[in-house]
């Protein structure tokens, strides 16, 4: 059964961490929808330059128009987390246990919508005091879930399993 997935993205995002997954989650029939703050800007990647189009505006959208949520790496989190649409937005998928997958510094959104406390949750070690301040239990593995809900990776080099991972939870 395909699902729709929201992918908070903007730009410095890296690359990786949106084309693969993206790339996966499409070929198992799932759709995808880009957010930023405007529809039809285009965004680039830190790491590759990799060029995205905005699917739609964070303004025109709502958490029940998905049934999951995915954050890519990169500085396109820490970005987003500045504005208080994006957290809120976040924060609807993990109250309402929605899917929500996140990879690398893509915790940084939950931790800002205070949705960790008491969740298992890996990431870019450079945030693993970040995540414990924000109530989680740390783990420095390559893919956790926690609760069938919430699937992370802490690197590119995770990304197979991180796809893995999610796969299985949209299923």
């Amino acid at each position: 059964m395909s699902k729709k997935i929201a992918v908070l993205l903007t730009n410095e995002f890296e690359d990786s961490e949106y084309t693969e997954p993206a790339k996966a989650f499409k070929e198992a029939g799932h759709q995808l929808t880009v957010i930023e703050k405007s529809k039809g800007e285009t965004i680039k990647g830190k790491t590759d330059g990799v060029e995205i189009t905005i699917d739609a505006g964070i303004d025109d959208v709502s958490p029940g128009d998905f049934d999951a949520l995915l954050i890519p790496g990169g500085f396109s989190p820490d970005i987003l987390r500045a504005d208080d649409r994006f957290v809120s937005f976040t924060k609807t998928f993990m109250d309402d246990q929605k899917p929500v997958f996140a990879i690398c510094h893509g915790p940084q959104l939950l931790i800002t919508a205070e949705a960790l406390k008491g969740r298992d949750i890996t990431g870019f070690t450079s945030i693993k005091v970040d995540l414990q301040n924000a109530g989680a239990h740390y783990h420095d593995k390559e893919v956790v879930v926690c609760h069938d809900q919430l699937v992370s990776s802490r690197t590119p080099d995770d990304i197979p399993a991180f796809i893995r991972e999610s796969l299985k939870l949209l299923k």
